[in-house]
């Protein structure tokens, strides 16, 4: 017996006075941290009173609305566990409710699939695709995916009327029932690993790609090391070098080609002399990174074994070919793309409540440090421009259609990895003695920083002078024989860096303070004209210091400036410090643990400290990427109102769980929180509330959140940094220390600010945003970020502490 045919004729409810009804899609390529903005786009409708739908199987689901025919053995299948009413409306356009998506955050790829659709390229593919909307009584539809995704659903958009007007003439559906949906509300979020559309840094799913890419190039390393191979590896990228440039930043490859920049007519000479040359200072390993997408300047492709052939035959190396292939989009994803799809999702409803008839359709973007909106068709259309610019053999276009990031990124690669570069060469009397020295913590990124500013210092003609462990170890150790604490730095021994955690010259929590006079001595007798000085809170402090010691000491009037790199991100000037992805990179990987065990056990809580200090970021960032049921942060503090009522939040949470639905929950919280309540009677309080119906469980990951290896956002980063700050600093030579000392930017933090990269006077930033008691910024960015957190997790509003 055929199952019977699905009812078609359930008329749109009308939306006037009605809840808004929004649908959210993944569609093209799939990337991790999808799941992420689905979660938030159906929890952040749910929050603001509306309904939110998923669409399974992308475009494909809208086109086929019900899921038939369906084969004999699958519909008595589904009536074993449902109810024939139940398989009767079996759709791909699906409501969604709020426990629908638990669980979404940490999954890679898309749970609510995509597919590839050609009958929704033709029209009456989207005809079709309106009506199975207008039947849902959807007006809003959020689409996550690449450009070509959001161009048609622009298309869609741009149509609707005259769709609306065709399904009317063919009687399909009545002007009653259309005549709530004149509108359709388009709102695009980008979905890929290559990170390919223009006015954005960062799509979703391309920092988790690379974190493949560098992990796999880590990996080979060692082999590579070991047995003085070269290895040519190919990633994706068939329009957009970005995932190789990256990669080639991240991991000091020696050479890489991407589409929007080919090598010279020569660059098989150009390649093997650079190999050569860095072969001949002693370098046993050679590393070329190649898009799929690569050419010559004839748009002659450049493939992997061509390369292999080159570095064989030319230049006499053992050499493999690696091609990573779909590994690069599998896998959980990074916290930098659980928190960007996250916050993009929210932006995202927000923008459908936000539009009008006549807003153009939005993508959500990250600039820098901040969510914005953009014009969906022109940010499209300046991407194709890129396509059409390589096509058109116009590469110096193609590039500046490309964002400022990506050109400084190649730029600071050009610099950073080639050796001898005769034109970028200063005049004897530009070139400086650059001091670089670490202060406070280890934080991933410090060590590719110094690399990076040794590799900038040695193009340009400067030395660069390593200043081993801290300030102390300046102190006490400067005229230690054989071998003192302030010597000169080589290419070479810096050279293998980039991947490396913690601090190869050595860190020091020790201040300036300790002995000034003994600083302005060696400061002296070395001749250091400029220092770069990476680091946490303390860093931030001891240049303040000697940026006061000015005044008793000349030695100190050089320019200096500060890279933050503390996993706390807790240095005023910036909202961003090297280290701190790293630091979350660690712990969603110990939480995702904590919580498998968690729902393994079911009704099971677990507490879970973090590190940073006086601030909160990490805590409330890390709640974020994992949908923490709540965060608790020194800014607001515990008190036991607030416990009482997580705890009574608890209860509810799981009298309402059912069957699968069941999963483990995990509160943070930071380390300087509370002195009176810690993660242990916390997690003690929550298992005496529970009374055998729920239990908890503490952790503490300590020193594990400094990370192992640091994350590929904090190895870019600190390269992009660095490089800025050498070229701030040089531009201080040849001045007179009087002239330095009067220039406020001769003592300088750089950092993120907003949606720019900025170098701010360290004596603002000292007076105006510094809250020295609790070290920490006073103006905290990311504070507005909790409700978000609250929200998604359905934490009911808390009381804060006086």
């Amino acid at each position: 017996m055929a199952p019977p045919p699905p009812t078609t004729n359930e008329a749109p409810p009308p939306l006037s006075g009605k809840k808004r009804r929004i649908a959210v899609l993944t569609s093209g390529g799939d990337s991790p941290g999808m799941n992420g903005a689905v979660r938030a786009v159906v929890r952040m409708a749910i929050h603001y009173g509306c309904e939110a739908y998923c669409v399974y199987e992308g475009y494909d689901g809208l086109v086929q609305g019900v899921r038939w025919p369906l084969s004999k053995e699958a519909f008595f299948g589904l009536v074993l566990l449902h109810t024939i009413e139940h398989v009767l409306s079996v759709s791909r356009i699906k409501e969604a409710h709020w426990e629908d998506v638990r669980g979404f955050l940490s999954e890679g790829g898309t749970l609510i699939g995509t597919a590839r659709c050609m009958p929704f390229m033709e029209r009456p593919g989207r005809l079709t695709a309106a009506k199975h909307l207008i039947i849902k009584g959807i007006d809003a539809l959020v689409v996550v995916g690449g450009d070509g995704s959001l161009t048609g659903a622009d298309k869609f958009r741009a149509e609707w009327p005259s769709l609306l007007e065709e399904l009317v003439q063919k009687k399909e559906l009545t002007p009653e029932e259309v005549k709530p949906f004149q509108h359709l509300n388009i709102v695009g979020l980008v979905g890929s690993i290559d990170n390919d559309l223009s006015m954005t840094d960062a799509t979703i799913g391309c920092y988790s790609s690379l974190a493949r890419i560098c992990e796999a190039v880590d990996s080979v390393d060692t082999t590579a090391t070991s047995h003085q191979r070269a290895f040519v590896i190919e990633v994706m990228g068939r329009h957009c070098g970005w995932l190789a440039l990256m990669a080639g930043v991240s991991t000091g490859a020696d050479f890489i080609f991407i589409p929007e920049s080919p090598p010279g007519e020569d660059w098989q000479d150009e390649m093997c002399t650079i190999i050569k040359k860095h072969r001949s200072m002693g370098k046993r390993k050679t590393i070329v990174i190649v898009a799929e997408g690569a050419h010559d300047q004839q748009l002659n492709p450049i493939k992997p074994s061509a390369v292999k052939d080159l570095l064989t035959k030319k230049a006499g190396l053992d050499t493999r070919v690696t091609t990573l292939g779909h590994v690069q989009r599998g896998g959980t994803p990074a916290a930098y793309d659980r928190m960007l799809a996250t916050l993009q999702g929210v932006e995202a409803v927000k923008a459908v409540l936000d539009a009008t008839p006549d807003t153009p359709s939005p993508v959500i973007c990250m600039i820098e440090n901040k969510i914005v909106r953009r014009p969906l068709l022109e940010a499209v259309a300046q991407t194709k421009e890129v396509a059409k610019a390589i096509d058109a053999k116009n590469f110096d276009k193609a590039m500046e259609l490309r964002d400022a990031e990506f050109h400084e990124y190649y730029r600071a690669y050009q610099i950073t990895t080639a050796t001898e570069q005769p034109e970028l060469m200063l005049p004897e009397d530009k070139r400086m003695r650059i001091g670089l020295i670490h202060v406070g913590a280890p934080a991933g990124g410090m060590n590719a920083a110094t690399r990076a500013a040794v590799a900038y210092c040695l193009a340009r003609g400067h030395t660069p002078v390593a200043l081993h462990n801290g300030f102390p170890g300046l102190i006490r150790h400067h005229s230690d024989k054989p071998l003192g604490s302030v010597r000169d730095i080589s290419w070479l021994e810096a050279e293998s860096w980039a991947s490396k955690g913690g601090s190869e010259i050595g860190t020091n929590r020790g201040l300036p303070s300790e002995d000034l006079e003994t600083i302005a001595s060696v400061f002296t007798t070395y001749k250091i004209q400029g220092l770069f000085v990476v680091g946490g809170f303390e860093a931030f402090t001891a240049v303040s210091e000697l940026r006061k010691g000015r005044e008793h000491y000349k030695a100190f009037k050089i320019p200096m400036v500060v890279l933050p790199a503390t996993i706390s991100n807790n240095v005023p000037g910036t909202e961003y410090s090297i280290g701190s992805d790293t630091c979350l990179n660690a712990l969603i990987t110990y939480c995702d643990a904590c919580r498998q065990s968690a729902s393994a056990s079911r009704r099971r809580v677990f507490v879970i400290e973090t590190q940073g200090g006086e601030s909160g970021y990490i805590a409330t960032i890390a709640g974020l990427s994992i949908g923490a049921l709540a965060v608790y942060t020194p800014e607001d503090g515990v008190n036991l109102k607030m416990l009482d009522r997580d705890i009574d939040h608890l209860r509810d949470v799981f009298l309402q769980d059912k069957g699968q639905n069941r999963a483990g929950k995990i509160i943070l919280v930071n380390e300087k929180a509370s002195k009176t309540y810690t993660v242990q009677i916390i997690a003690d309080m929550i298992a005496e509330a529970g009374k055998g119906k729920f239990e908890s469980r503490h952790g503490v990951p300590g020193h594990f959140q400094q990370g192992t290896t640091p994350s590929p956002m904090d190895r870019v980063r600190a390269v992009r940094f660095a490089v800025k700050s050498l070229q701030h600093l040089e531009q201080f030579a040849g001045m007179s220390k009087s002239e330095i000392d009067d220039d406020d930017q001769s003592c300088v933090v750089i950092g993120i600010k907003g949606a720019k990269v900025l170098f701010s006077s360290m004596e603002k930033v000292e007076k105006k945003e510094t809250d020295w008691k609790l070290r920490r910024p006073k103006d905290e960015f990311w504070m507005g970020l909790k409700d978000v957190v609250d929200t998604l997790s359905g934490r009911p509003k808390v009381v804060k502490h006086a």
